[in-house]
């Protein structure tokens, strides 16, 4: 991998790992990257996984040649990029470390010493000259942990990004970009967004050609494509129109619910809608299909008096991420006690910007005329909210017996019908204002 003429790759790819963190399945494994600054003097950035001391120190001596590292910088001190940094010390014995205080003070608590004798502390603005290379230190905090710096590199206009604009999965692996680094971003840095903003606008201040961050490839073409979608994850903006409907279903009732909205919703004209079983689907996929669409659907069980538990679990998960800026919708089924949507409403209540949609779906069992409607109505609300954000335009209605028009967009005050009332909406009553005849005997026109 050419990153620059000065800089290398010395990083690795893990094929072993099933759960990275212990809890995201990484189906193709992860990388670990560590980069070395050949100049006069030689820096290392991060190390690797304990799993790979060898490979690493290795990566590093081929790198090199005969000569020896001066600086190991330390961004992070999670372990799957600081575990090596005794091993680096046992082999460079000579070099200096530099990283933050407060990295410094994690350094005693992993491995009982701080490297005193060794340290080069450094803050915001600091930096360090390699001969015609200078690094400047950036603090990060809490991006995702509290001692995080990222380095820029003057000369080559490299961004050493830390855990920023990583991404699961091995550099050896082909796969889209977006998808698992938006899987990681909110599983992982998501509950972060108002310091990644922090980040970003330091980050705009400087010449950026190259993003090295310590997972996933190196970033060298279309950075604003990539600053963009940080842009819209950390500020909690919807990346995408569509409706993304996670549910949990005991017998089949609540799935029929929810495949029958989907086909509504799809029959009138949604161009995207995501379906998330929340007992089977990965929980960090569901949690990046919340964020990531305008609209969400929540259907599950009341179960105990309260919800299922993988719901509970799925809400849990986006509340403590920051969720918000949000329509949502609920569907909830009950024997004999309906209580999910109370439950999900009160799990929600302290998210900020969240609009619930007025139309819940009370399933007694399974669906019912009732339910029915009330499926009917809540995909109306759907749809004519996607009018509102800019999806399609609204429609108008004509009489087929005597040519009158309904438009939805300016409604019919005379008749008591406010503007802007989809015509699926209008009370089961209407008429005709000219001749009289129900709404069944109305088409839509272009």
């Amino acid at each position: 991998m050419f990153i620059s003429n000065d800089i290398k790759y010395i990083g690795v790819n893990d094929h072993e790992i099933d759960l990275f963190e212990g809890q995201y399945d990484v189906p193709n494994g992860m990388a670990y990257n560590s980069y070395a600054i050949i100049d006069e003097k030689i820096a290392i950035m991060d190390s690797v996984d304990k799993n790979f001391k060898d490979e690493w120190l290795n990566n590093i001596k081929e790198a090199l040649g005969d000569r020896q590292p001066d600086f190991l910088v330390v961004q992070h001190m999670e372990p799957d990029h600081s575990a090596n940094i005794t091993a680096f010390v046992s082999a460079y014995p000579d070099a200096k470390i530099v990283s933050s205080q407060k990295a410094f003070n994690m350094m005693k608590n992993f491995f009982g010493t701080d490297f005193s004798d060794k340290q080069i502390v450094v803050g915001e603005n600091d930096t360090l000259s390699l001969g015609k290379h200078t690094l400047t230190f950036v603090t990060a905090p809490m991006v995702h942990w509290p001692e995080v710096i990222v380095t820029y590199d003057d000369v080559d206009k490299v961004l050493f990004s830390a855990d920023a604009f990583g991404k699961f999965g091995a550099l050896d692996v082909e796969e889209e970009w977006a998808c698992e680094a938006r899987r990681y971003y909110f599983g992982i840095v998501g509950k972060y967004g108002v310091q990644v903003q922090s980040l970003l606008k330091k980050a705009s201040k400087l010449e950026i050609n190259t993003i090295c961050p310590l997972h996933g490839p190196v970033l060298s073409e279309n950075l604003s494509y990539y600053k963009g979608l940080y842009d819209t994850w950390s500020s909690y903006k919807p990346e995408e129109e569509g409706i993304m409907i996670a549910y949990t279903s005991v017998y089949g009732n609540t799935k029929d619910a929810v495949l029958k909205l989907s086909e509504m919703l799809y029959g009138k004209g949604a161009k995207k809608v995501v379906l998330n079983d929340l007992a089977r689907v990965d929980m960090a996929e569901a949690v990046e299909d919340a964020f990531r669409y305008d609209k969400i659907v929540l259907a599950t069980t009341t179960y105990n008096a309260d919800i299922f538990p993988f719901m509970r679990q799925f809400i849990d998960h986006l509340t403590e991420r920051n969720f918000q800026n949000k329509k949502v919708a609920f569907i909830e089924n009950g024997s004999w006690a309906p209580m999910a949507a109370k439950v999900m409403k009160e799990m929600l209540s302290k998210s900020k910007n969240l609009e619930f949609m007025p139309t819940e779906v009370k399933i007694m069992s399974a669906l019912n005329d009732e339910s029915n409607a009330q499926l009917e109505a809540l995909c109306s609300e759907i749809m004519g909210d996607l009018k509102e954000t800019g999806g399609d335009t609204s429609m108008k209605y004509a009489c087929d017996i005597c040519g009158w028009v309904y438009d939805e967009e300016k409604g019919s005050p005379e008749n008591g019908i406010e503007p802007g009332t989809q015509f699926d909406l209008l009370p089961e009553d209407f008429v005709c204002p000219l001749c009289g005849v129900d709404k069944d005997n109305f088409s839509a026109v272009e």
